[in-house]
């Protein structure tokens, strides 16, 4: 942690941002390195014009790819293009919209020329696409977005007619086909002036503010947050939700204060994460310590909260609490939901991530509902939101959504304005903050420590890692408990964790390669204390380099 951590950032801290788009523009990618070349994660390509890796180059093929995939699935209908405050979005937005032009595909921009959560793209996806007449073209999206990362990245992310993330065999043709249009001189990309793909007879406009403000009724139950008269402390972290909350409150009635409305593509107002990197993590003690400070210090809310920059995760801060660590809030609100959704299929089962508490598994067997653990990313909870068979959806970096109050979906991607609305539905509704309702939960099933460490690994080791089998694994013990299971799938739907997880009666870690650095992470989580987490930790340091040395 940098003695930094948490103070505001300084001028030398701020990305030049003339340097920065001029970048976007004049930079050409080596393809020869593989840090330039068009690579899809689990929220899409994401990079920075400063180092080759998000550049015009990279978003015009990128653009042309999505034509192509979306035309070989038969996906003919409106695309929905939407932008987040980085000052890289809006030069990456018109270069994408330049290339849908020319390739004659409708597209629907801001009406209100403003910014737009990841949540509301996809709400508009799922809303034309349930709406439509039988027979009509369904609808997909993109959304230029680095999600929280710091001010100088750019991001890039396809959602297709399902709302959500798009999965690993869209991303990968995708990114293959936008890699070949790169080495081939973008030979093969369509592609018009700006102002004339503007004029275009097929670009048009949507109002994503009014169609996802507009219905939050059927999703939570506001009139009991205005009757109860919450306070509610909103602040967008100068991100794509900033003209959401005001309208939020005006619209729906409701004690709700913007806190900070200012939008800085340098977020010169951040406090700095623990390395002092600007990075609007709402998760973070040291990105949040603004509004945890503003908390502290006697402001007069019943409930603070914060958002990332395209909205798609929550942070949660309480007077009696501080800032929620995501894993407790997720027990909460998994625990308020099943017992107030009253509309929801009565077997729709607890969706998480195999990397969230455990906390959450005693929760979902206390309230007689079956866990569905997957592989991290939001991808994997999209037919359960879908189906209305998983109602509710989250992972432990703080993004999560669930359905309306009729058991239908209401988003297929994470919803951090959704999640922090509805930490002032519980407060109204139960009378108690959602930390002391945690405080509840640990009173009944212990009290988890949780973290996650790095351990340095080479890229074969990082490989190794990512094929291991369970009978790779010979211990028996693991920080003097028996291990009860060693899982290289998902129990949920045994898809590959690209990792190993190993989970005794009290404890459990789980390992797996960064896709960006030269290090693997290892979550941790124990029953028994901070001194039983540092074992877990140590021994699962030291079974893994074992395994894969």
């Amino acid at each position: 942690m940098s003695s930094r951590a948490g103070t505001v950032a300084q001028p030398h801290d701020l990305v030049d941002l003339t340097a920065l788009l001029d970048a976007y523009y004049d930079v050409k990618p080596d393809l020869g390195d593989p840090g330039q070349r068009v690579a899809f994660g689990t929220s899409g390509h994401r990079g920075s014009s400063l180092k080759a890796s998000f550049n015009e180059a990279h978003i015009v093929a990128i653009t042309q790819a999505i034509v192509e995939y979306r035309a070989g699935q038969g996906i003919t209908g409106p695309l929905f293009l939407a932008k987040d405050t980085h000052g890289l979005s809006e030069p990456a937005q018109n270069s994408a919209l330049e290339v849908l032009a020319a390739n004659g595909v409708k597209v629907l921009v801001d009406a209100r020329h403003g910014y737009t959560p990841t949540p509301a793209l996809s709400h508009a996806i799922l809303t034309y696409n349930r709406n439509a007449p039988a027979g009509t073209p369904h609808a997909d999206g993109i959304v230029v977005t680095p999600s929280h990362n710091p001010p100088g990245d750019g991001g890039f992310k396809y959602n297709p007619p399902h709302g959500g993330p798009a999965d690993s065999d869209a991303t990968g043709w995708i990114a293959n086909r936008a890699n070949e249009l790169l080495e081939n001189g973008l030979r093969g990309v369509k592609r018009i002036p700006l102002a004339e793909a503007v004029e275009a007879e097929t670009t048009g406009t949507f109002d994503f503010l009014s169609s996802y403000v507009d219905d939050l009724p059927s999703v939570l139950d506001l009139n009991a947050i205005r009757e109860a008269g919450v306070r509610i402390g909103a602040d967008p972290m100068g991100g794509a939700s900033v003209d959401y909350w005001g309208e939020i409150g005006e619209r729906h009635n409701l004690n709700l204060t913007v806190v900070n409305p200012t939008v800085d593509p340098q977020w010169a107002f951040m406090t700095l994460d623990w390395d002092e990197k600007i990075r609007m993590d709402c998760s973070s003690p040291s990105a949040m310590a603004s509004l945890i400070n503003r908390m502290s210090d006697g402001a007069s809310y019943d409930v603070a909260t914060g958002n990332d920059a395209d909205a798609d995760r929550h942070g949660i801060v309480t007077p009696d609490g501080g800032l929620m660590n995501p894993n407790h809030y997720l027990a909460v609100a998994i625990d308020y939901l099943y017992r107030h959704r009253s509309g929801w299929n009565p077997n729709s089962v607890v969706g998480k991530t195999l990397v969230s508490s455990s906390i959450i598994d005693r929760v979902a067997e206390s309230l007689g509902r079956k866990l569905v653990e997957v592989p991290v990313g939001f991808k994997w909870f999209v037919p359960g939101l879908l189906s209305g068979e998983g109602a509710f959806g989250g992972e432990e970096s703080a993004g999560a959504s669930f359905n309306k109050m009729d058991g239908s979906v209401w988003t297929t991607d994470k919803d951090g304005i959704l999640l922090a609305l509805l930490a002032s539905e519980i407060t109204a509704v139960t009378g108690k903050s959602p930390s002391q309702l945690y405080k509840g939960l640990t009173d009944q099933f212990g009290d988890p420590v949780y973290a996650r460490i790095d351990a340095a690994a080479t890229r074969e080791q990082k490989a190794a890692l990512g094929k291991l089998s369970p009978s790779d694994v010979t211990a028996t013990e693991l920080a003097g408990e028996t291990i009860t299971a060693k899982l290289t799938e998902a129990p949920g739907n045994g898809a590959s964790i690209g990792g190993l997880k190993v989970v005794t009666e009290n404890a459990w870690f789980a390992a797996r390669p960064s896709g960006t650095e030269d290090v693997y992470k290892i979550y941790a989580e124990s029953f028994k204390g901070a001194d039983h987490l540092k074992q877990v930790q140590a021994e699962a340091k030291a079974l893994v380099d074992g395994v894969i040395s």
